[in-house]
């Protein structure tokens, strides 16, 4: 496949992969946000155990082929989540920034484009602000100007330390290798598995929820770090206009809604289309099939001007702290767990940190109101 059918292949598996995932998120009421307010609201841990099962499958998934070699994550990736060079404010403070701003906004990125999907118009308006933000800092000195000067501070050169990854078996055995890779994810996706499994019997409908995103995940890997994404590469290394993000990577949801900003800029270069702009796009169209399908399909709006400005406010916040952290709670709490980086594992309590000292707060100003 060397006229360009390979480009077209892995896009449009990748456009399908995430159609299943938009609508078995919209089915399942997958939500991460919402797991973290049952769990503080209402002692229910069901869709919080679900969103850690999704992370404990992708790892698993993940780990064992690597172990059979059947994909590469030692290449460069999308987002760089396995960079030698930590910047562990970058993840603890985007962590943070992004859990308080889904629960502003009443949902993370993926948790919105499910909700746009079927007619919320509120999620809308939070996407629009979120793509603002994440473009703001993607594609222009924001972040550079803004941001790195002082959090380059905390940056941790690993290379000079001997490490050329911050994977996890690099750091604890210092080798990449295979056997490494499989006794650290699979003992890490264990354990996750058996801790979301601990009230396996009041929750059983969570379990297709978090074992379906999982390894939709880890297909998006075996999609562009296997044998089908390595042709992708080689035919995108010698086109001569060659596509943006031509990389291994899965799912994430906040920087392609920069690359979209980036893109309607300038909509007749298609090379601009990336992967991660048809996961949003499959994700969408698969929570409105299955909106459409249950009769589920209903035009939402705003309250009144406060609960507009909070959603506002929300979504800008979601954009920077997702572009912080290089991922959101799938983007860096599911896929990025995959790859066993570092920061990945700083981001995902600071994810959960971050929602839930915002919905205390949020119980304490209703009770005081």
């Amino acid at each position: 496949m060397d006229d360009g059918s390979v480009h077209f292949t892995v896009l449009g598996a990748g456009f399908l992969l995430a159609t299943g995932l938009g609508w078995l998120v919209h089915r399942s009421h997958f939500c991460a946000m919402g797991g973290v307010s049952d769990w503080i609201h209402i002692g229910d841990s069901g869709r919080l155990r679900a969103w850690l099962l999704a992370a404990a499958v992708a790892l698993g998934a993940v780990s064992l082929m690597r172990l059979a070699g059947f994909i590469d994550l030692e290449q460069a990736t999308f987002p760089p989540y396995r960079a030698p060079r930590l910047v562990w404010l970058r993840h603890l403070l985007g962590g943070l920034v992004f859990g308080v701003g889904m629960t502003l906004a009443s949902g993370c990125a993926n948790r919105t484009l499910v909700r746009a999907a079927a007619g919320n118009m509120k999620s809308l308006v939070v996407l629009a602000c979120m793509a603002l933000t994440a473009y703001l800092m993607v594609w222009t000195p924001a972040y550079a100007r803004f941001f790195e000067p002082w959090l380059l501070v905390t940056a941790i050169d690993l290379e000079s330390l001997g490490y050329h990854s911050q994977a996890l078996g690099m750091l604890w055995f210092g080798t990449p290798a295979a056997d490494a890779w499989l006794g650290i994810g699979l003992g890490l996706a264990g354990a996750a598995v058996a801790l979301a499994a601990s009230d396996l019997s009041a929750h059983r409908d969570k379990w297709a929820s978090g074992l379906g995103v999982g390894l939709v995940i880890a297909a998006g890997w075996a999609l562009t770090a296997g044998p089908l994404g390595t042709a992708w590469r080689d035919w995108a290394a010698f086109t001569a206009a060659p596509p943006a993000r031509v990389v291994a990577q899965s799912y994430t949801f906040v920087s392609p809604l920069a690359d979209l900003v980036h893109y309607l800029g300038a909509a007749q270069d298609l090379a601009r289309i990336n992967f991660g702009m048809l996961g949003m796009l499959g994700v969408i169209v698969g929570a409105h099939l299955d909106a459409r399908a249950r009769g589920l399909v209903r035009v939402e709006w705003f309250a009144d001007g406060a609960d507009a400005l909070r959603h506002i406010v929300g979504g800008l916040l979601m954009g920077v702290g997702g572009v912080l952290a290089m991922g959101c709670t799938i983007g860096q709490a599911v896929t990025g767990v995959s790859t066993l980086a570092l920061g990945a594992f700083i981001t995902f309590p600071s994810l959960i940190v971050g929602a839930a000292v915002t919905m205390k707060l949020q119980y304490a100003w209703l009770e005081r109101a």
